[in-house]
């Protein structure tokens, strides 16, 4: 009796978010979206939280254990932003040039998305976020 693949071959482990490896494929693709965007090496350090370019450095070389909590909530907030605007905008390059684009909303006062995560702090990220998605009908 012939078995199948699947039984053959079990599934590999699901990698934790906590892993190093997951880790490492989250920045890679922070890196991408970061070229995508334009971000300056300040804005990436402020985006991520960081204080360190010697961190940043170390980061955009693979070298990364795994992310602190606080890490995955900004690369997650980012990967939110950027899918509403892949979602809502019509093309790929009118949704990376966005975050730089002075906007009349009342979240941003006539400057940017990026004026706003510029300051650092986490809770920028999440309303930014909410922002687009409120936008295409996520949430309120």
């Amino acid at each position: 009796m012939n078995m199948p693949t699947a039984a053959r071959h079990p599934a590999p482990e699901p990698v934790g978010a906590r892993s190093p490896a997951a880790g490492a494929a989250a920045l890679r693709t922070f890196f991408r979206i970061a070229e995508a965007w334009g971000l300056s090496t300040a804005d990436q350090l402020a985006i991520l939280g960081l204080r360190s370019r010697t961190t940043l450095n170390a980061w955009k070389k693979g070298g990364v254990g795994a992310l602190s909590p606080d890490a995955l909530e900004r690369l997650s907030y980012v990967f939110g932003i950027y899918k509403a605007l892949r979602i809502l905008l019509p093309t790929a390059g009118a949704a990376d040039a966005w975050i730089a684009k002075p906007n009349a909303g009342p979240l941003f006062g006539g400057g940017s998305a990026l004026d706003r995560l510029r300051g650092g702090k986490v809770a920028d990220l999440f309303l930014v976020r909410q922002y687009l998605d409120a936008q295409r009908g996520g949430w309120s």
